[in-house]
């Protein structure tokens, strides 16, 4: 496929060779989302009237159509991923104290933290029924295994935030876990739908971690302000002590006394707007963002080398594509 018609292929372009399959989904998504708790009701309505591009049941639906008709299990494997993520996000929000999602209050901005914490008990909760009610324990292993591993990347970016010591490896093994595993879960679950055949299964799992690493590389770079509509302000990751992969590439090349303006500003100073700025300003200088942006694309390189194998057909051509659209996303 000519590359600069997959850097120019819309979501909705992508979209074309499961269009029908992801609207069926939509409603059947808003289905598993319904309570007859009133208050529930509405939390999940909210929930769902602010739902982004839909990325991860798309990786879902066009891994399945690579290799086969969509099934039952492709709709149960969707529903379970964005059911699961979307617990972890309301729970993320009242970890993080966070009162803001996309742009959009948060739910424990607008109903508390209690009332937050069960409704992610609640998603949590429909996406293992749904596998169980449908024997897709197949599935569910697959799922549950990337939300183990999420919460260990977490755990694991808390504790080297508090220490300042995050490496280039330990940070790859941070965002494996806590990003690309579930972009591999999308891809493992997608394949296990429609194909028993472990080695098909297992390459896609591959892919969905190459392709995992390079978006969270790229949403790491617009922290340093290459967009103004992403949702966040520039440098929240500074002021938040998470050290990404474009500062912790320049704090190996500056000189000990820049080293430790920068390590002391992030932890005394990282509220002071100037001294975050000037932190910026240094990453851009020294080529930390240039860095980053080289590893996104080995990462995406890996990726298309993993698919390169499989058989062509418009699914793989629109996989492609979303690839592509991953890291040249504007937000």
């Amino acid at each position: 496929m000519d590359i600069c018609f997959e850097l120019k292929m819309t979501v909705e372009d992508i979209k074309k060779p499961v269009k029908e399959e992801m609207a069926l989904f939509e409603k059947k998504f808003k289905s598993a989302m319904k309570s007859d708790v009133a208050l529930l009701d509405k939390i999940t309505h909210y929930i769902i009237k602010r739902k982004g591009k839909q990325l991860r049941p798309l990786f879902v639906f066009l891994t399945a159509k690579m290799f086969g008709p969509v099934q039952e299990g492709t709709y149960t494997a969707a529903s379970l991923i964005e059911l699961l993520h979307t617990a972890t996000l309301v729970h993320d929000d009242v970890v993080d104290d966070a009162f803001e999602r996309r742009g959009f209050l948060s739910i424990n901005a607008l109903w508390k933290n209690k009332i937050a914490v069960l409704v992610g008990d609640f998603l949590l909760s429909q996406g293992l029924l749904l596998t169980t009610s449908e024997n897709r324990i197949d599935l569910l292993n697959i799922v549950t295994k990337a939300v183990k591993s999420m919460s260990e990347g977490e755990l694991l970016q808390m504790e080297k935030s508090r220490k300042m010591d995050i490496t280039e490896d330990v940070y790859y093994k941070i965002i494996e876990q806590k990003t690309a595993s579930l972009v591999a879960a999308c891809c493992g679950t997608g394949a296990c739908s429609v194909t028993d055949n472990q080695d098909i299964i297992a390459t896609m799992e591959k892919v969905g971690v190459y392709v995992g690493m390079a978006f969270q590389i790229k949403d790491d770079i617009f922290d340093y302000g290459f967009s103004k509509d992403i949702g966040k302000p520039t440098g929240i990751d500074i002021k938040e002590r998470k050290l990404t992969l474009p500062l912790i590439h320049v704090l190996q090349k500056v000189d000990k006394k820049s080293k430790r303006m920068i390590i002391n500003t992030i932890k005394k100073d990282k509220q002071d707007p100037i001294k975050i700025n000037k932190i910026i300003s240094i990453v851009i200088e020294n080529g930390g963002i240039q860095y980053a942006e080289n590893k996104m694309h080995e990462y995406k390189n890996l990726a298309l080398k993993e698919l390169d194998q499989l058989p062509n057909n418009p699914a793989k051509e629109s996989f492609i594509g979303l690839i592509h659209y991953s890291i040249n996303r504007k937000k």
